[in-house]
Parts: structure tokens; C-alpha cells; sequence
């Protein structure tokens, strides 16, 4: 459930709104002037904090524990251990994101640990309980016939509705909806822009069921104001293999914040899943929710199953004029630009784009590579060839510059030429964010990587070599080449697979941001995400990436 927490925390507000047909957007207005005080007062303290923060009042002492804390975990030589570097890069911060939980690391996110009512009635590891000896469902999978047959009910005024995403009509109000909500704050720079071809490969892949594509509408003008999404998956949990639902896309509304609907939403969807005979789910969100597969310990700071995002910067000039990354201490916008600069082409001999004929030994490959990772997904040959085949956009026009019109999907296969061989693979997917009240760029062009392999992983002695390494450098690297020819500007990824192998020699910048994943009704032992968990290393505990 992607951001799950977040709209569980929004909807959870004393703020009192009330529907008003006559609303211009046909959602609500504010409805009393003491509501008004209330978020005057409110958007006042806010102001006060991020004009500390943003300004040139951010503490020294703040500033201190940073460089202390970075010395610690990345040495003193570390250029990251500047002052001046660390104060400009608080300052770039998205404070909005983390008042408002995205993060996880801000007061909103601790706070949020201890208030969760709904997510206590749910079957989900509690915070505080100890880590199970084994692993297992909380609540065993009901009996069809013991499903509630009728859907939850919904506050007056609405009613539900099942998205058709074979609709252009349809998938467009979702387009809209999400574009307009999904990342809900009006001062940041930076919002996500979902396409309709995004929707559809991600929502559609074999198997789905149309009636987990959940959505809520006023009744009155039947506007589409709140959506939640699952699609089938197996997944393997250590050594345990079940069938799932991957939640995802809740959003609702910002005006309808107060209404209390994401809850609604995830107990109907759960309800719709039920009915499918499947008892568990997969989930992410940014804040800390009850509770990261099973527990939540600190290890340096951090939770042992979270990820943190890493980017790749491409186009420097048009990252930091729209203030993405900054341009660090001693350093020339010239230099910068020279020391991020990629190949001009691929170098990988057999490197080319994959193809129908490749699914087979894809399939074969990417199952393989997935038994390195504590939890990862299983997939048949149909899901593999959807996932990587069926966003390319239109493969009727010719691909110029490494990218064709509403192309979604990049997946490229590296072939022994002897042995017409697939001996690698990696993909990556786009999601552009619209920059807000810029004079001269309007859409920041994100690829984030997705998933890869390769059969040098299989190689005796892999763990105590570098060759694996080596091989993924080469691999994204190229990854990294074809991106910054086909335009994107920045390159993402998570710390998960094998991915802390190759971020820093591909220079690789870590993000504020981090990313909690969860497991719904299945309780498990802490998995390796930043931080390394028993012998696993960091990142490989997480095989398992979400849109």
C-alpha cells in the first residue's frame, strides 16, 4: 500500500469538512470559521518551522550532530562530512515531506508509531512484540463463504465504484486523481504525473481482478475522489511461498482528508481480496506503520526492513536549476557536469533491447537470481513477459534515441554471442514528476530502476569475489547510459537486491527519502534493507520491487 500510512494519517484529522454540491470541483469547501482558525493556527506553527529550517536558522548544533554522525558512518575524509555541505544539503531538504510523514524520520512519523487505532484492529504484527520463532499467517485464511458479502459502508454522500482500466475514459480520472492527490503538498517542488500506459501496465498484469481496482465517487455528480488498487503476486518469504495481493496507488481526495476514507478503503479492498481466497498482502509506505515485516528495531538509527532511496543525477544543469541537488562546496557547475557525465553508448558486448523470444530465458534467469533474496516474487513465463514487454510503448514506431512514444518500460538483455546465451538482464521504468510554479521546466523525467540479473551470481565462490560486483557495475552502468539518452534527467533506486554493491562506484547520491515495506496477515523475522540483519547483507533481504 503505497503511502498507505500517509493517508491513513491524513484521514485521521479533527479538521471538520462538509460536501457541498455546489463546490466549483465538486468535493467540499470548509464549513466553519472555527475549522479556519484551526488550520490558520495550524499552517502558522508550520511556517515558523520551515522558515527555521529553510532559512539560515538552522542550529549548529544540528548541524554538528549531522557531520558527527556522517563521520561515523562514512569516515572523516568523507566529503560528505563538511559543514557547509551538510547545512546546504538541510536546507534542500522537502521539509513538507517529512512534516507531513513521508519519510518516516520526523516528528510526524514517531508520532505516528503510537496512534494507529485502525491498523490495531488489523492482522498485522503490533509494535512491541518480539520477533516470531517462526514464521506465519496471524489470522488463518477465511472460508469463502465466511466473507462479508456485502461492501463496507461509506459516508454519506458516496458510493463505490469499480475502475475499468481498459476505459481510456475511466483510467484517466484515475490518471487525474492521482496527479492532483496522490503526493499531497501544495508548497512542494515536485509532484508525481502518472500516465494512463503507466496505469495500465501496472494494474493489468495476468490474472488481475477488475474489482480490486477500487474507487470512491460523490454521488451526486459522480466525481472520482478516493482509488486503491491490489493485483495478484506470489511470493516467496523465506522459505515459505503464498499467494498475495500487491496494494497499491491509495489516494484520496485532499479535500476529503477529514472523511476517514482510507481506512474504508483498505478494508474493502481487503474484503475483495478475501473473496479470492487470499489471506495476505504486500505493502510500502514512507511513514512507520504497525509494523515493518513483523518488527521495528533501530539499527544505526535506521528500521532493519527499510530501503532509502539513491539518485543517479543525469542532467545536471536542469537538476539543480529546479533545485533536485545543488551544486556542492569547492565545486564548479562545469565540474559537476563533467564528473557525472555517462559514455556515450553502451559497452556491454550482446547488450540489446529484449525481445519476445528472450522471455523464456529471462524467466529462467530472473528466477534463478530471485533465490538470493530473503523475500522475493515468483513469476510465471506470462508474468514475465507482461512485466517487461508489454510497456514498451508503441513498438510499431520506430525507437529513436533509446525511447518510443508512451514507452513506460525499458528492458534490455545482454546475449553470449556464441552461445546466443542470456547471461544478463536489467530493466527500468519512467514516472515523471511535474515541477511546480518553475518559469522554464514543467516535467522532471525520473527513470527507476527495476529489476536485473545476472549468471554471474551463480559462479563458485560469489560471495567472496568481486565479480558479481563487477558485472552490476558494468550492467547499470550501461542501464545509466541508455537513460541519459533517452532524456531522463535523474536515475533512481532502492537499497535492495544487490543494489549497495554498485551505488556508490556509479555515483549514486542518497536521498532523503525512505521506504518501509510490510507484510498484511504474515509475521516474519527482521529481512536486510539499509542495514545489514544477522549474516544477510544490507539490501539482499528485499528481492521485491514496488511501482
Amino acid at each position: 500500500m503505497k503511502q498507505a500510512g500517509e493517508e491513513e494519517e491524513r484521514t485521521s484529522g479533527s479538521e471538520q469538512e462538509r460536501h457541498d454540491p455546489g463546490d466549483e470541483d465538486g468535493v467540499l469547501e470548509e464549513s466553519q470559521p472555527s475549522s479556519s482558525k484551526r488550520q490558520h493556527k495550524k499552517r502558522s506553527k508550520v511556517s515558523k518551522v520551515l522558515n527555521t529550517l529553510r532559512g539560515n536558522e538552522i542550529p549548529q548544533s544540528i548541524v554538528n550532530h549531522v557531520v558527527e554522525q556522517v563521520k561515523v558512518d562514512q569516515g572523516s575524509a568523507s566529503p560528505a562530512a563538511d559543514p557547509d555541505a551538510v547545512r546546504a544539503a538541510l536546507e534542500q531538504l522537502k521539509i513538507m515531506d517529512v512534516l507531513k510523514g513521508k519519510t518516516g524520520v520526523a516528528g510526524r512519523g514517531k508520532k505516528a508509531m503510537g496512534e494507529h487505532k485502525f491498523w490495531a484492529t488489523q492482522p498485522v504484527p503490533q509494535i512491541g512484540e518480539e520477533p516470531p520463532s517462526e514464521d506465519g499467517y496471524i489470522e488463518p485464511t477465511k472460508a469463502i463463504e465466511d466473507v462479508r458479502r456485502e461492501p463496507y459502508p461509506l459516508p454519506k454522500d458516496f458510493e463505490w465504484s469499480t475502475l475499468d482500466i481498459n476505459d481510456g475514459k475511466q483510467i484517466k480520472e484515475v490518471y487525474d486523481l492521482l496527479s492532483l492527490n496522490y503526493v499531497e503538498d501544495d508548497d512542494a517542488a515536485f509532484r508525481f504525473q502518472y500516465s494512463a500506459e503507466f496505469l495500465e501496465w501496472a494494474l493489468k498484469p495476468p490474472g488481475y481482478f477488475k474489482e480490486w481496482h477500487l474507487g470512491v465517487r460523490v454521488s451526486s455528480n459522480k466525481k472520482l475522489v478516493a482509488f486503491i488498487s491490489g493485483v495478484p503476486t506470489t511470493l516467496r518469504v523465506r522459505e515459505n511461498v503464498f499467494r498475495a495481493s500487491e496494494i497499491n496507488f491509495l489516494c484520496v481526495h485532499k479535500k476529503l482528508r477529514s472523511k476517514r476514507l482510507a481506512p474504508v478503503l483498505i478494508k474493502e479492498v481487503t474484503r475483495q481480496v478475501h473473496l479470492q481466497g487470499i489471506a495476505q498482502a504486500i505493502y510500502t509506505a514512507g511513514v512507520v506503520l504497525p509494523t515493518p515485516v513483523s518488527t521495528c528495531r533501530q539499527v544505526n538509527r535506521g528500521l532493519s526492513f527499510i530501503t532509502s532511496y539513491y539518485h543517479r543525477s543525469l542532467n545536471i544543469p536542469k537538476l539543480v536549476d529546479v533545485k533536485f541537488t545543488y551544486v556542492p562546496r569547492n565545486m564548479t557547475l562545469a565540474r559537476m557536469i563533467r564528473v557525472y557525465k555517462t559514455d556515450s553508448a553502451p559497452r556491454l558486448p550482446g547488450l540489446r533491447e529484449m525481445e519476445e523470444k528472450d522471455v523464456p530465458q529471462v524467466a529462467d534467469l530472473f528466477a534463478r537470481y530471485m533465490q538470493r533474496f530473503s523475500m522475493a516474487p515468483i513469476m510465471t513465463v506470462d508474468e514475465i513477459r507482461h512485466l517487461f514487454l508489454s510497456g514498451r510503448g508503441d513498438v510499431e514506431q520506430p525507437c529513436e534515441k533509446y525511447r518510443r512514444p508512451k514507452q513506460v518500460l525499458w528492458a534490455y538483455v545482454v546475449e553470449d554471442p556464441k552461445e546466443h546465451r542470456i547471461t544478463d538482464f536489467f530493466s527500468f521504468y519512467s514516472l515523471p514528476s511535474t515541477v511546480i510554479n518553475h518559469p522554464r521546466h514543467n516535467l522532471l523525467e525520473a527513470a527507476y530502476l527495476f529489476y536485473y540479473a545476472s549468471d554471474a551470481a551463480f559462479e563458485p565462490g560469489v560471495d567472496e569475489s568481486n565479480n558479481l560486483k563487477t558485472r552490476l557495475v558494468h550492467l547499470i552502468g550501461d542501464a545509466l547510459v541508455i537513460a541519459n539518452q533517452a532524456k531522463f534527467d535523474v536515475f533512481n533506486a532502492v537499497t535492495l537486491m544487490d543494489n549497495m554493491s554498485f551505488l556508490d562506484d556509479l555515483k549514486f547520491g542518497a536521498g532523503d527519502g525512505l521506504l518501509n515495506f510490510y507484510l498484511y496477515n504474515w509475521r516474519t523475522a527482521p529481512l536486510a534493507g539499509v542495514n545489514a540483519v544477522s549474516d544477510v547483507e544490507a539490501g539482499r533481504g528485499v528481492g521485491v520491487v514496488m511501482l
